[in-house]
């Protein structure tokens, strides 16, 4: 076992006197130990349950015959940290979460981990740690969010998000705000549609790294309570039979996985996400490869913010075990491939699914293609990503005017202050990996636009990223970014760009003589920063490739 380095032999006396300080018996310290990595805190809604959850897999690790050690984890509420300067420190907290858990588990030879994340970065960095580490791991979210009702309606946070879009508009009064704001988030969870964290927690059960109902058991049911109870007892099984996340992480269970993604129509960030993962797991992947798969996946679902639907109403027909028997039908998914509970064949095998309009036909989809399209072109050489399956169809082949803003805060001013008008396309520079740092979440400009009713008039460009929460013509992770010189860099006021989403083309329509003259007299911006957005902003890499650091 990995913990003999830690408590076997005569040299490790001294450090069986410290386990046995932190109260550990003999009979304890002879059981393997299990990493329980709590991401609990009394912040982020999508984590104040995960007391619960961590005691769960501690009982299931006790009842299998290992000693659990519980240590914590931080996360950052994306919701919360919107449209302000927060927002930076979001995608720059995936790689310090990795790192921790990369940091515990090792100098404390582990023997094998639960990890238990819920919202945004945590999950993708839960997967990271465990590729990287590569001990036996299996990962059990808090789960979501039910969503809320409002004028016999559900409605979710991005509701509220669109209703200051409304307000502005003069079609919605502060008083019905207030009660949409009270009611938008009425329990514990991860936001309630598929917006980035249940993407990402849907993305952990495909990848085969969760038991089944990982993604879409609600957090108030007391079968998530079981399920983490299953998830400690299932950890033994892994270290003992020693089933490590590479042998579990291939690249036919990213290819799995990107198949569910795009039948469920899931965040754009899983772009970001997915593609880190893969590289700590030594498993290529890029966005050709993406958009591969999307162009062969029918888009299965309409969730939350591209329908009306939510993820309890996904639970309730058979979850994510469903989509994929579903997508198997025509041949998308490896049976083959194993997951932390056998192989997918076995998982998939007694899903019963009748329903129709929560889990189309693959015979009759929404789309004969998948929700996430990434775009090529002058203006993104490197790439881009929408989610296809919330643009609205009008919408998909466009030529935009550019009016080009700086910053998030700049963009939002103008919308809010009415200066965007139908036709235009709203460019933001300048928020990218490097660039913002941290390449912020647009949520309140996209979610603004709705609200305003210009969703179908208004598209939006930017090098830094979306909410999953987003729907409309948005575009994001344009690269190269603007600090390094991209494209994006050198877009005007007035600029025509072509946007043809069926396709995947993003071009700047101006001419090369143009460009090379705007490339010789524009200055870029350069904004420095300490602290750990400084060090995140100097080892940061492009969108393209994940925003992973070297």
């Amino acid at each position: 076992m990995g913990s003999d380095l830690v408590k076997s032999g005569l040299s490790k006396a001294p450090h069986r006197s410290l386990w046995k300080a932190s109260g550990l018996t003999n009979e304890e310290i002879e059981r393997p130990f299990i990493g329980v990595v709590n991401m609990f805190n009394e912040i982020v809604p999508g984590h104040v349950n995960l007391k619960e959850i961590t005691e769960a897999v501690k009982r299931g690790v006790l009842m299998a015959g290992g000693t659990p050690l519980e240590f914590p984890g931080i996360a950052v509420c994306d919701g919360i940290a919107m449209n302000h300067e927060g927002m930076k420190y979001s995608l720059a907290s995936r790689e310090l979460i990795t790192d921790s858990i990369e940091t515990m588990t090792v100098a404390h030879g582990l023997d094998g981990l639960v990890i238990i994340p819920n919202c945004d970065k945590t999950v993708p960095a839960a997967l990271m740690a465990a590729a990287r580490i590569n001990i036996p791991a299996i990962i059990v979210s808090g789960g979501p969010m039910l969503a809320g009702r409002h004028e016999n309606t559900n409605v979710d946070l991005i509701t509220v998000f669109e209703a200051i879009g409304a307000v502005t508009a003069n079609t919605m009064d502060n008083d019905e705000l207030e009660t949409l704001e009270n009611h938008a988030c009425p329990t514990c969870g991860s936001c309630a549609g598929m917006f980035t964290a249940n993407s990402m927690n849907c993305m952990t059960e495909a990848l085969g790294m969760a038991l089944p109902g990982n993604g879409t058991i609600p957090a108030v049911y007391s079968e998530r309570k079981r399920l983490a109870k299953l998830s400690g007892m299932r950890i033994m099984d892994l270290v003992r039979e020693n089933i490590r996340p590479r042998d579990i992480l291939t690249k036919e269970a990213f290819n799995n996985a990107l198949a569910v993604d795009m039948a469920l129509g899931c965040s754009t960030n899983t772009v970001l996400h997915l593609t880190a993962i893969a590289n700590e797991a030594e498993v290529g992947m890029d966005l050709k490869t993406i958009n591969e798969i999307s162009q062969k996946t029918p888009n299965l679902c309409k969730l939350s913010p591209a329908g009306v639907y939510h993820i309890q109403e996904l639970d309730a027909v058979g979850g994510i075990s469903a989509v994929m028997k579903e997508l198997d039908r025509k041949g998308l998914i490896d049976k083959t491939v194993m997951t932390v509970s056998g192989n997918v064949g076995n998982k998939i095998e007694k899903v019963v699914r009748n329903e129709t309009k929560i889990i189309a036909s693959v015979d009759n989809p929404y789309s004969k293609t998948g929700g996430i399209q990434i775009l090529f072109g002058s203006l993104a050489p490197d790439g881009a990503v929408v989610k296809k399956a919330a643009v609205a169809e009008e919408m998909m082949n466009i030529i935009g005017v550019a009016k080009v803003y700086e910053s998030e805060e700049d963009a939002v001013e103008a919308i809010l202050g009415k200066k965007i008008h139908p036709g235009d396309c709203i460019v933001i520079q300048y928020e990218g990996p490097k660039g913002g740092p941290g390449m912020r979440e647009m949520l309140t400009p996209t979610s603004a636009l709705v609200g305003m009713g210009l969703d179908r008039q208004v598209s939006l460009i930017t090098d830094g990223r979306f909410s999953g929460g987003t729907r409309g013509a948005a575009i994001g992770h344009v690269s190269p970014e603007a600090c390094e010189g991209g494209p994006i860099a050198y877009v005007k006021d007035g600029d025509r760009i072509i946007i043809n989403i069926i396709d995947g083309i993003l071009e700047l329509d101006v001419s090369q003589e143009e460009m090379m003259y705007r490339k010789l007299n524009t200055e870029l911006k350069k904004v420095t920063y300490k602290g750990y957005l400084g060090k995140y902003a100097r080892s940061v890499t492009s969108a393209s490739t994940g925003a992973i650091c070297r």
